[in-house]
């Protein structure tokens, strides 16, 4: 099971109901967060994302609404005793960056935080999931990011019961790719199916790129910044931002399941235009809340 939890979605300024950007990913008793805008440990306490899960943090871009919370969040789990490492992730040549909100006062942390400069490609390997990092188009360097599951493999039981497999021979077939029975030799593709893993895409402060709409192809979940609609279309180019109506054209373009929009401008009170503009492209549209959660 992965839960997502949206602690953040404000862009820029925080407003009485959006907190500043900043997403959860829990998967197997593991967290890990995409950006990290000021409070956003307060939002974890909040809507139950447990910080001792923390594995690692990816940072879009080193604009301070996605990233000032960083140092609040590190020196409580200092606080609060932890141990156990934690990578944060950042656009290569901004290290610095993340460092100076670790190190500004002198705080005691111990446990190890390691800052790692990333481009394009994967950058953090699980047992059977890897993290991609893809750039964007914003006013300093940006990167997207995609979670995705390795391809799952299941056995067709029967058939492989009738060939003779049984015990220990399954994990050798997995191994080996081939194994003998009896007088025959039987390939792994003959007795299982094969399942894609979850994908979970999240893009915040960019353009619209062809890029993009390649890197996130058939995600489950589609987080993707909207900051502006779209008859601010103008400002949203001045500003290096994606209108509604532009990250639902992405959405649709990739042919993802579902787009949950984040990143909204502070001038809108409630989301009715901002919903609609987006379900007139794609559908399966929503707007984030602060505190939504989706279950994959």
């Amino acid at each position: 099971m992965i839960r997502i939890t949206f602690l953040g979605t404000s862009g820029s300024v925080p407003t009485k109901k959006r907190g500043m950007p900043s997403v959860s990913l829990e998967r197997d008793g593991s967290t890990y967060l995409f950006d990290c805008g000021e409070g956003t440990q307060r939002q974890m306490l909040l809507y139950g994302v447990n910080p001792s899960g923390l594995k690692a943090i990816f940072i879009s871009h080193v604009h301070g609404d996605h990233v000032i919370g960083i140092a609040g969040l590190l020196r409580t789990m200092a606080l609060n005793r932890r141990t156990s490492p934690l990578d944060i992730f950042v656009p290569k040549g901004y290290e610095d960056a993340i460092k100076a909100l670790i190190v500004f006062d002198n705080a005691r942390m111990g446990y190890k935080i390691t800052v790692i400069g990333i481009g394009n490609g994967v950058v953090y390997k699980g047992n059977d999931f890897a993290i991609e990092a893809f750039r964007l188009k914003h006013s300093v360097p940006s990167y997207g990011y995609v979670f995705r599951e390795n391809e799952r493999i299941h056995f067709i039981k029967d058939k492989a019961a009738k060939l003779g497999i049984k015990g220990k021979m399954f994990r050798e077939l997995l191994s080996r790719k081939r194994i003998k029975s009896g007088d025959r030799t039987i390939r792994l593709s003959e007795v299982i199916t094969k399942e894609e893993g979850i994908s979970v895409a999240y893009v915040a402060d960019t353009r619209p790129l062809p890029e993009t709409v390649k890197k996130v192809r058939g995600a489950d979940l589609l987080i993707h910044e909207a900051t502006y609609l779209g008859d601010l279309e103008v400002l949203a180019k001045e500003r290096m931002h994606s209108t509604v109506a532009e990250a639902a054209s992405i959405a649709k373009k990739a042919k993802v399941d579902r787009l949950v929009l984040f990143h909204i401008s502070a001038r809108y009170k409630e989301d009715r235009k901002l919903a609609a503009e987006a379900k007139a492209i794609f559908n399966n549209s929503e707007v984030a809340k602060d505190g939504l959660k989706i279950i994959l």
